[in-house]
């Protein structure tokens, strides 16, 4: 990897030498000398993890997708031949697991079938048979196997409510210049993490969103008699729907001017219809049976 044998020194001295004890109803253990691991919120840690990681899954013929120690397996699997290929690279990282003493938590390991025709082949992370999952929380979203979002949006609704339920309780100050700020600190975060991904495509969802919205404006002394559209006005707030709007345009013009590259080309192509009074990004238009996609 490039490290050289004055760096190796340098991390083998930092790691070793370090004991640890633990304290259990007001009494302690003796020291022990820590043999593994890294030590918690330090800027190596990981860095380190990173490098003891990156040969994981690089025999995959399937799509591997690492973050951290969360790690997914994907594939299209609509005959036996691919499912036995998605099976030999779950098997591929279960002897990885073993030669490098991280076993995976089988327990936590599911499957996630995806389609309507799928044929929801069943697999194995060892001996282990994994359970089949119709939602599962990844990297704080909500997924479905219908992929529609709409869980994600109930779940996103209900914490920011509990929030503004919570200032609307603890706060007794109505003025906007108190209330416009911690609405935009601490509701409105819930509504737009990682939104580019799963914004909704269902009016009743974007309804919920919106109503988080414009139940948090009408908190506001002097602005319970006015429409939505007013109150956005007097407080110089957007609809969550422009909002989002925006967010996909600031996205777009970062995939197509080269800064993501890569997730870029994957995502959108370039027109090759293209005259002179064009900029020469123009899209070109995809077709699907599906909305969704």
């Amino acid at each position: 990897m490039g490290i050289n044998r004055k760096i190796e020194r340098w991390i083998g001295n930092w790691l070793k030498g370090r004991l640890q004890r633990v304290l259990l109803k007001g009494e302690l253990s003796s020291w022990r000398e820590v043999t593994s691991g890294v030590p918690q919120g330090s800027v190596l840690g990981p860095i380190l993890f990173n490098l003891f990681i990156t040969d994981l899954g690089t025999k995959s013929g399937s799509v591997l997708i690492k973050f951290a120690d969360d790690t997914k397996l994907g594939g299209i699997a609509n005959l036996e031949k691919d499912r036995d290929t998605l099976q030999e690279d779950l098997d591929d990282l279960v002897n990885w697991s073993n030669r490098n003493r991280m076993k995976f938590n089988s327990e936590k390991c599911k499957v996630m079938h995806l389609g309507i025709n799928n044929k929801n082949f069943s697999y194995k992370l060892g001996t282990h048979q994994l359970e089949v999952t119709e939602e599962e929380k990844d990297l704080g979203v909500l997924v479905d196997h219908r992929m529609t979002m709409s869980c994600q949006c109930d779940m996103a609704v209900k914490k920011a409510n509990v929030v503004l339920g919570c200032i609307r309780r603890g706060i007794s100050s109505r003025d906007k210049e108190v209330l416009v700020p911690l609405y935009k600190a601490l509701v409105r975060p819930h509504l737009e993490y990682c939104v580019q991904f799963w914004s909704p495509m269902f009016k009743k969802d974007e309804f919920k969103l919106e109503q988080v919205q414009r139940r948090a404006t009408r908190m506001i002394r002097g602005m319970e008699n006015l429409s939505y559209e007013r109150r956005l006005r007097e407080l110089g707030l957007f609809s969550l729907t422009k909002r989002r709007l925006r967010g996909d345009m600031i996205a777009l013009y970062k995939y197509i001017r080269g800064i993501n590259t890569r997730e870029g080309e994957e995502l959108f192509k370039l027109s090759t219809n293209v005259d002179t009074r064009t900029n020469g990004y123009k899209l070109a238009t995809r077709i699907f049976r599906l909305e969704i996609r």
